[in-house]
């Protein structure tokens, strides 16, 4: 069981855009998976 959810957050990997592979600046739990110079193409 998970202790503290703030931990595991904190703990995800850095998301990456599946269009270009760069790492996407924002919350890692967010529904996004393109960088936002990818989404506005």
């Amino acid at each position: 069981m998970i202790e503290n959810v703030v931990e595991f957050f904190k703990n995800l990997p850095p998301k990456m855009c599946t269009s270009c592979g760069e790492q996407i600046e924002e919350q890692h739990e967010c529904y996004s998976n393109k960088c936002d110079k990818c989404n506005c193409e």
